[in-house]
């Protein structure tokens, strides 16, 4: 409906990422983030929480979406459902057990259990050479993009990326124990660097907005915290590109325990909020709540921030605001009012 085509469109998402990447090297990106309150920062870590864990339930057909669009319990008599509980059956007794490297196991069993089950499908073949990227490189019309009609999806691409990707490193952060009596976490602003110039050189494939992997949670759950685990995932990915076939054998269920266990655990969070004050609870329910509801961790926060601010205002806590985020409060408005 809107004429755009799709090189218009990666020159839009191009064009976000080089604001993006000026945004972090600068600095303006950790100042926003030292910003929020710590209330509101450490119930992002439930609210992805409760999205991770809603994703696995999903692929294991556990809960689904009826004809109302309402989430529902869905058939546990289904091959799919079976295999779920088994696989976070298995899941709960290895880590019960204190097993490193419960999650592969638990993947592969259900993966191999899908086989006669007719749920896995196996590939005829298990190397597959990469296809070649020159139908989509490049493929871009930057100087389309910038188009002033277009400047309502420049913003509905920036805010998304923005906050979703702060409250995904905030998170992982946390279950890492990374975050200090504040909530803020030392070197952030490097992972904003690396996001932020990610986001400009998948643009240039033709890839849409390039963000932090919530999933990457289970790697610090089991152990990888150091630059060395993501430098192997990648060595890995790539290697992978050769055995496609074997990737996608692996069915979205056989994931799905291990991101409903995650989950579960990232709601520990919530014990650090201050349930006494309601200035403080209320944005962190917010958090919580609306990213499960509205299915966007960016959505969440925005009301959570907003929330807050209209609370302390309202409670005549003024001082109890950080000055920058009364300008982030008519930002996160202007693109709420994008979603209507």
């Amino acid at each position: 409906t809107t004429g755009m085509t799709a090189e218009v469109a990666f020159g839009v998402i191009f064009i976000e990422g080089v604001i993006f990447v000026l945004i972090s090297f600068i600095g303006l990106r950790q100042i926003v983030v030292n910003a929020i309150p710590t209330s509101v920062k450490i119930s992002i870590s439930a609210g992805i929480g409760l999205f991770i864990a809603l994703i696995g339930l999903k692929s294991g057909g556990i809960i689904i979406t009826s004809d109302n669009d309402t989430l529902v319990l869905g058939d546990l008599t289904t091959s799919t459902a079976l295999l779920f509980v088994i696989g976070f059956v298995v899941l709960l007794f290895l880590e019960a057990r204190n097993f490193r490297g419960s999650m592969i196991v638990s993947i592969l069993i259900v993966t191999l259990l899908g086989i006669p089950l007719g749920v896995t499908a196996v590939p005829e073949s298990m190397f597959l050479m990469p296809a070649s990227v020159r139908p989509v490189m490049l493929r871009i019309d930057i100087a389309g993009a910038l188009n002033v009609k277009y400047f309502p999806w420049l913003f509905a691409f920036f805010v998304p990326d923005f906050f979703g990707t702060m409250g995904i490193m905030l998170g992982i952060g946390n279950r890492a124990g990374w975050l200090d009596e504040n909530g803020n976490m030392p070197d952030i602003e490097k992972c904003f660097e690396v996001d932020s110039l990610s986001t400009v050189a998948g643009s240039l494939f033709c890839m849409p907005v390039m963000t932090t992997y919530l999933e990457s949670v289970s790697g610090v759950e089991d152990g990888g915290r150091t630059g060395l685990t993501s430098i192997v995932t990648s060595v890995l990915f790539g290697l992978m590109l050769l055995f496609t076939p074997l990737a996608l054998m692996i069915p979205s269920v056989a994931t799905g325990p291990v991101l409903a266990y995650i989950g579960m655990q990232m709601l520990g969070s919530m014990k650090n909020i201050n349930y006494e004050d309601k200035t403080e609870y209320i944005p962190a329910f917010m958090a919580v709540a609306m990213t499960i509801f509205t299915n966007s961790i960016a959505t969440g926060l925005s009301l959570s921030v907003i929330s807050y601010v209209f609370l302390k205002l309202a409670a005549g806590r003024a001082k109890d605001i950080h000055v920058a985020m009364y300008g982030l409060c008519i930002f996160l408005i202007y693109y709420l009012t994008t979603l209507l």
